[in-house]
């Protein structure tokens, strides 16, 4: 796992240059403003929560996955690219610094960028939740189709109550896109060691390999922003 604070890129941004002029595209050059409005992006808005509509992966690290990503993915029959293999991000944060905002935000610009992709989201208490074993409920189909998706937003991880069964559902979907090398996108409030005693060093062990660490640091914006909106009623 490599490390990225809110400031550096690092080798993420070296690798990206890398890649880019691998494939013939000037890292360097501007990019136009007038491009069409991306109906795949369009048509993704229904699924994205409405508070993440217009969210935008303004994080420098996170800025230079979708990049990445976007350089590596296979072309299609019309020329678009297809999401391929690739590293993962594990965005870490205390409550309210933005984690969730960039994931989805990392989504719309793959999706603006013209990428063919089929993505799904899921809060790690919402996964526990649907797997659990019940009647009329195929828990395994679900869990296969979460770990075949080409990108996968697991969001607060760590934050449901831990078991056995959570620990070894967990170690299933991360182990299936470990070793299929699937982009995925997972959100903690946890720091590692945290992580690691709440799933397991098994599935900690894969995250640090499989996933640039990204760390949002800051203020809660949610108490930020209502305590603005408190101070504008007041005036």
């Amino acid at each position: 796992m490599r490390d990225v604070d809110a400031q550096p890129v690092g080798g993420i941004a070296r690798r990206l240059t890398g890649i880019l002029k691998s494939r013939g595209i000037d890292p360097d050059a501007p990019v136009a403003d007038d491009a069409e409005p991306s109906p795949a992006l369009e048509a993704a808005q229904a699924r994205i929560p409405a508070r993440y509509q217009d969210a935008v992966a303004d994080h420098p690290a996170v800025d230079a996955w979708v990049s990445e990503v976007a350089a590596a993915g296979r072309r299609g029959p019309d020329g678009s690219p297809g999401i391929a293999q690739g590293r993962s991000l594990l965005i870490v944060g205390t409550t309210g610094t933005g984690k969730t905002h960039q994931a989805y935000g990392a989504v719309r610009s793959l999706l603006s960028a013209g990428v063919r992709l089929r993505w799904k989201a899921i809060t790690a208490a919402d996964l526990y939740a649907e797997l659990r074993p019940r009647q009329g409920c195929d828990g395994e189909r679900e869990l296969q189709d979460l770990a075949r998706c080409p990108l996968l937003i697991i969001d607060d991880l760590g934050a449901a109550k831990a078991s056995e069964w959570t620990e070894e559902i967990t170690m299933r979907l991360i182990d299936r896109r470990y070793t299929q090398m699937l982009p995925t996108l997972v959100t903690t409030n946890l720091g590692m060691s945290d992580l690691r005693a709440h799933i397991g060093d098994r599935v900690a062990s894969r995250l640090t390999e499989m996933t640039d660490k990204v760390i949002l640091d800051g203020p809660d914006r949610r108490r930020a922003l209502a305590a603005e909106r408190r101070r504008l009623t007041a005036v």
